[in-house]
């Protein structure tokens, strides 16, 4: 049986011990004529999780542990001269070759005797390994339904325990999301500090040269790895991107929150929304064919040398793309002003326009501040659009008509290939990845702190 349908067989069993915790707790009330302490809900709750949460932690238990013990057995049954002199790489291979033949999957050559001895032992290793943690679970979720469900009484307060379970898991769920950023910073600093042994700081941070110079193996710190031109290539595509964005976003919302009929509303806010969920890739495409050769046959027309691949390209499409996200959290912020507001300044005499303008706009501002902050890390963070429609051109210059690079693209570029990822050309993407997530939590930081600094607490 597989790990799915083991979870989906206790899932089956705890749902099964929910009813029958909800009935006792019933019959034990009206047995008694007394009224319980919990509502039946928390009884069955209560018997489902006395049920599953055992056999689920031996479930995970047994999933960390059994497999090194099986390599473990596995190895003890091979010839010793066939391992004498093995490294922990040759091992690692050899056990993952058996483990194919025991899974009756075909490896190069076949496979020796000793493997194919090997791999029979094996697959009754797992056989047995199946059998006992079938038997086991069913007799641990046995266990704590009948334990549970003789529990159950007027005194017994199913509730706290029940409520109290919960707040330890939503505590484990946000407990796992700030240990994985934690370990995403990490693992990303662990490598940069590799970097900058080969690279100053001061030489990656502050200088104006790209020319990493690819080599496919050695450590020598080779080229020149200058920030700067990948960072200016990054704050003019997103520039750009705002420049587009935040002026249609917001006039698009303030006149769906404002202006536009409830049937209007119910139509055009789906549509606009729907740019938000097509792949960014679409849209790289989008400006390669269509708005890539547009802005150069109108640079034709005026007498200015617009690149098919360029900053504005890559800015221009990637304001499209963000127009829903200023538009949708404006018109939201714009729509949490109090009624009464309006109310109040359309009947001192103030015309709609004058209402928008000075008391609905200045009340939802710190909101709308935030969502223009939180584009504008959506901007920065973006890469396939840049990838296809910048041009990839990591020079220091302020012509947006001319091609740039930006540090998502470096780091695509950098990760690419056949590379030595002990050299500096790879681990400089480590540091580059770094320097973005910093910008990017920093755009987030400062969007929380307007947002909460500033924010009006309206009755």
């Amino acid at each position: 049986m597989s790990n799915i349908a083991l979870i989906a067989t206790l899932l089956v069993i705890m749902a099964l011990a929910y009813h029958l915790g909800l009935t006792r707790s019933r019959a034990v009330a009206a047995e008694h004529d007394v009224r319980m302490h919990s509502r039946p809900g928390y009884y069955g709750a209560l018997v489902a999780l006395w049920c599953g949460l055992p056999a689920l932690a031996l479930f995970i238990l047994w999933s960390l542990l059994a497999p090194q013990l099986m390599d473990m057995l596995v190895v003890q049954q091979l010839p010793p001269e066939l391992v004498a002199g093995m490294n922990e790489r040759e091992m690692a291979t050899l056990l993952r070759r058996i483990t194919a033949l025991a899974n009756e999957r075909n490896v190069a050559g076949g496979g020796s005797p000793e493997e194919l001895a090997a791999a029979a032992h094996m697959a009754r290793l797992q056989t047995f390994q199946n059998t006992t943690l079938i038997a086991l679970l069913a007799v641990v979720a046995v266990v704590g339904l009948v334990l549970a469900r003789r529990r159950v009484s007027p005194q017994w307060r199913a509730r706290n325990h029940v409520e109290k379970v919960i707040s330890i898991a939503l505590a484990s769920c946000s407990a796992i999301a700030i240990f994985t950023t934690v370990g995403i910073v990490l693992s990303m600093l662990g490598e940069a500090l590799k970097f900058f042994s080969f690279i100053s700081p001061a030489e990656f941070f502050f200088g104006t040269t790209w020319n990493p110079r690819f080599s496919t193996s050695g450590t020598d710190a080779q080229g020149e790895f200058g920030l700067l031109p990948l960072l200016w290539g990054t704050m003019m595509v997103s520039i750009i991107a705002l420049l587009v964005a935040i002026p249609v976003g917001l006039m698009t919302a303030i006149y769906m929150a404002e202006y536009a009929p409830p049937w209007l509303r119910s139509v055009a806010k789906p549509i606009i929304e729907v740019l938000a969920g097509i792949p960014t890739i679409v849209y790289g495409f989008f400006a390669l064919i269509v708005i890539g050769p547009f802005l150069s046959s109108l640079g034709d027309v005026v007498g200015i040398n617009i690149r098919t691949t360029s900053a504005l390209t890559a800015g221009l499409v990637m304001g499209i793309m963000i127009i829903p996200f200023v538009s949708s959290l404006s018109d939201d912020i714009i729509t949490q002003v109090p009624k009464s507001l309006r109310d109040g300044a359309l009947g001192l005499g103030a015309t709609k326009s004058e209402t928008i303008r000075q008391v609905v706009l200045p009340a939802a501002l710190p909101g709308i501040v935030g969502a223009f902050l939180l584009a504008a890390s959506r901007a920065i963070g973006e890469t396939m659009i840049v990838v296809l429609a910048a041009g990839n051109n990591p020079v220091l210059h302020g012509n947006p008509f001319e091609a740039v690079s930006t540090i998502t693209v470096t780091i695509v570029n950098q990760l690419t290939g056949d590379m030595d990822f002990a050299s500096p050309q790879s681990l400089v993407a480590f540091a580059l990845g770094l320097t973005l997530f910093v910008i990017t939590l920093g755009l987030n930081v400062i969007a929380l702190v307007v947002v909460r600094k500033y924010r009006q607490q309206y009755e």
